[in-house]
């Protein structure tokens, strides 16, 4: 099933998910749905906030890194490295997101990070990521603090976001797009 993603100003996004309590059957059809979703999107990564559940899950589909290529993140808790003082490059450190689709923004980032998380079945795991894995896996667990990417952005980024919601009829309850159906990508 490919769900309908939820835009900024939803708000389940602007929350801190619910952790995650129950693993079962119908918890690893979701997390199925949720790779059917993000590679449908296309995307690299989706949290359940974004399809509407306030879940403290997110998984990712990416495999240009030496890592599982796709994954879930249960309950996570994420360590970073200190981030880097500066602004970020336009170029090499742009990222977008599907709850703000189409409109890519520099952040600076961690180029470290350490996941600890559980699976589909409840079991705890550790996992290091480095690079874009890292921004990745950064990206989607702000997702579970009710932040998204350009919640961080400040001076002439900030009101760039702000002038697109406007533009877009962002920042209120009701906005989705559904990957394969009102794609903002095609």
């Amino acid at each position: 099933m490919i769900y309908p993603i939820h835009v900024y100003g939803s708000p389940v996004l602007h929350k801190v998910s619910e952790p995650v309590t129950v693993f079962d059957d119908d918890l690893k059809q979701l997390v199925d749905d949720m790779y059917e979703t993000t590679v449908a999107a296309p995307g690299v990564g989706l949290a359940a906030p974004q399809i509407g559940l306030d879940k403290a899950m997110f998984v990712w589909v990416y495999d240009d890194h030496d890592g599982p290529e796709r994954g879930v993140a249960i309950n996570p808790s994420l360590l970073i490295e200190p981030v880097e003082i500066g602004e970020p490059d336009k170029y090499e450190e742009s990222e977008g997101c599907l709850s703000f689709p189409g409109y890519p923004f520099p952040l600076r980032r961690s180029p470290y990070a350490l996941l600890r998380a559980q699976d589909e079945n409840g079991e705890w795991y550790e996992l290091e990521a480095r690079g874009w894995f890292a921004r990745i896996l950064q990206h989607e667990y702000d997702h579970l603090k009710g932040r998204i990417f350009v919640d961080r952005l400040h001076g002439k980024l900030a009101k760039r976001v702000a002038h697109v919601m406007k533009g877009e009829k962002w920042g209120g309850p009701g906005v989705t797009w559904t990957p394969g159906e009102d794609s903002p990508y095609e």
